[in-house]
């Protein structure tokens, strides 16, 4: 290893640059603090400091008790986690009991603190709406980055007023559902709608509210977003489901998937795919499973069979 302690920086590009041999790519030894070049092995700094904490833990336990920091803020709580909260106790932090007129401002203290925190109408708004977006997020089963989106999205809604004379239930339901499409695991409003307490049309009025009010670009759901979510449904072998992205992009390039419905074009791609892979399933459980008709299943399969002339068996 050649030890030579330095680096230029580009300063047009802000990178790190190896004076020995130009290589951009180094190993950061935490334990000696050292940036080391991944091609010649010179040491470009041997004095990083160490942000971590100063002190060690050796367990969960351990780590837990010593830590001095909160959890991180979350926009699914509604005060985002960073209120204050005044207990019951009008002892100080040594658990010395104060007077009476120090016992009386406690109380005032905590009696205001609760009214400011309880009254606003935004954050009564959120408190009922977040209750609603843990319920159905649960039962539809998405995962927390997506729940962070959608409390987002709804928090652009309020900010912008459009919540206003409109269901919170619907509008929360339609922030999950536009959250699932920036994430690229789509949902149907039919399987929304089955958990939501709003119906399907309210569901899609709340949808095209926020599209237009509240400046949210959701991208459109495509076939492939659905194959994984059927496929495991189904419960379909790895083959069958890389054939099945093959038809799909095969499909996308003859424009047979323009105006179609996606689901039912992932339908069609897995049923076709299971019969060439010898994977089958039934053209019923593969409906079930994209939540569309058998007509739409069996449409989108002859089309594709058509025109990308397969041969099956």
């Amino acid at each position: 290893m050649v030890r030579q302690v330095g680096y230029p920086i580009n300063q047009m590009k802000n990178e790190r640059v190896c004076i020995a041999c130009g290589c951009r790519n180094f190993y950061r030894d935490p334990v000696r603090g050292e940036s080391i070049c991944t091609s010649c092995g010179c040491v470009a700094t041997g004095h990083e400091l160490n942000t971590g904490p100063e002190w060690r833990a050796f367990s969960a336990e351990e780590w837990a008790a010593r830590a001095r920091t909160g959890a991180p803020p979350r926009l699914t709580i509604a005060d985002k986690g960073l209120s204050t909260t005044i207990g019951r106790s009008y002892g100080d932090a040594s658990r010395y009991c104060t007077t009476g007129h120090g016992r009386a401002a406690i109380y005032r203290m905590r009696k205001w603190q609760i009214r400011s925190w309880t009254h606003g109408l935004n954050l009564r708004n959120l408190k009922v709406a977040f209750v609603e977006m843990n319920r159905l997020s649960s039962q539809l089963g998405v995962p927390s980055r997506i729940k962070e989106t959608a409390a987002f999205i709804y928090r652009r809604a309020l900010a912008k007023r459009i919540v206003r004379g409109h269901s919170i239930d619907g509008m929360v339901a339609a922030s999950i559902y536009l959250s699932c499409r920036v994430h690229e695991t789509p949902r149907q409003l039919d399987e929304i709608a089955a958990h939501a307490k709003v119906e399907r049309k309210s569901l899609a009025r709340c949808v095209r509210l926020i599209l237009r009010g509240a400046d949210i670009r959701a991208p459109l759901p495509s076939a492939r977003n659905f194959v994984s979510r059927i496929s495991s449904d189904l419960s379909l072998e790895g083959r069958t489901v890389r054939k099945a992205l093959s038809i799909i992009a095969g499909a996308k390039k003859t424009g047979i998937t323009v105006g179609k419905h996606p689901s039912g074009i992932a339908g069609a791609s897995l049923y076709i795919a299971g019969i060439v892979e010898d994977d089958r399933r039934t053209q019923r459980e593969i409906a079930n499973a994209s939540r569309v008709t058998e007509v739409t299943i069996r449409n989108r399969y002859k089309d594709m069979v058509r025109k990308l002339g397969i041969i099956l068996e």
